[in-house]
C-alpha cells in the first residue's frame, strides 16, 4: 500500500533534490588529512588484530574437531564434553567482540567521524 506523503521542507542548506553535497574535490581533501588518516588507524588498529585473533581461534576450533575427536569428545562433568565448551565459547567470543567493538565505536571512532562530517557539512 502506497502513501503519498509530503516531500520534506527544504531549509538554507538543502536544494529541492535533496540536502547539499560536498564536492568530490571535498572529499577527496578529507581522505588525505591526518585527521581522516587518524580516524583510519583507530579503527584498523582494533579491527584488524580482533579478526585476526578470532579467525585463529575459529580454526584453531575447526582444526581440534577435525583432527583431536578424542580431546574434543572429553566429557568434563555429565554429558557435557570440550567440543560443547568450545563451541559454546565461539558464540560467546562474537558477542563479546561485538560488545567491545560498539564501546569502542562509540568513545573513539564516532566523535572523530561527527567532526569529520559535521565540517564537510558546514564547508558545502
Amino acid at each position: 500500500m502506497a502513501t503519498d506523503a509530503p516531500p520534506p521542507p527544504t531549509s538554507g542548506t538543502e536544494t529541492d533534490t535533496g540536502p547539499v553535497q560536498p564536492t568530490t574535490e571535498a572529499f577527496v581533501e578529507v581522505q588525505e588529512s591526518a585527521e581522516f588518516g587518524e580516524l583510519r588507524r583507530t579503527y584498523r588498529s582494533f579491527a584488524f588484530p580482533l579478526t585476526i585473533a578470532f579467525i585463529a581461534w575459529y580454526l584453531l576450533y575447526v582444526l581440534l574437531s577435525n583432527y583431536a575427536g578424542g580431546f574434543m569428545g572429553t566429557k568434563l562433568f555429565g554429558n557435557i564434553n570440550v567440543a560443547l565448551v568450545l563451541g559454546l565459547g565461539q558464540f560467546a567470543t562474537t558477542f563479546l567482540i561485538a560488545w567491545l567493538y560498539s564501546r569502542h565505536a562509540a568513545d573513539r571512532l564516532d566523535p572523530k567521524a561527527e567532526a569529520i562530517k559535521s565540517r564537510m557539512e558546514a564547508d558545502a
